[in-house]
């Protein structure tokens, strides 16, 4: 327990470093989805998700879950797999979890990315919860 409490005192003390963005307009999350790659053919499907999972906020860290695990950043990208919640990058995208949660969102997008070819959307319970089979964010203006 206490090697968490220093991990997260440490992982604030950087995210009061980094210059996370908060995506006020839904215009504004596309453009950057876009330029990072996104498929246009899932991009409602994409924004949706962020919007559930994260509010459009990249330094947003999720309460740890029932299991111990964290989430964190824009996609909310799960600790227990995917990222490292040390200084040391590591899991399956190779990235430390402090990274999930700065303003420059490529890491996280390529992150993303290989979660969604694993296991599509399924990975994500607030895109289950609130896109999956539901009316998803109108983009058309984008």
């Amino acid at each position: 327990m206490q090697k968490l409490t220093l991990f997260l005192f440490a992982l604030a003390a950087i995210c009061l470093q980094c210059d996370a963005k908060y995506y006020a307009n839904r215009c504004d999350l596309v453009r950057d989805l876009r330029a990072q790659g996104f498929p246009e053919d899932k991009m409602r499907d994409w924004v949706c998700l962020v919007e559930n999972e994260s509010g459009r906020k990249t330094d947003k860290m999720g309460t740890v879950n029932r299991n111990g695990s964290r989430d964190y950043g824009l996609f909310q990208i799960n600790d227990k797999y995917w990222c490292s919640n040390t200084s040391t990058r590591g899991k399956d995208c190779n990235v430390t979890c402090a990274e999930m949660l700065l303003d420059d969102i490529t890491k996280a997008s390529t992150c993303a990315k290989k979660i969604y070819k694993r296991h599509k959307f399924q990975a994500w319970y607030g895109w289950r919860n609130h896109c999956q089979g539901k009316t998803l964010p109108d983009i058309s203006n984008c």
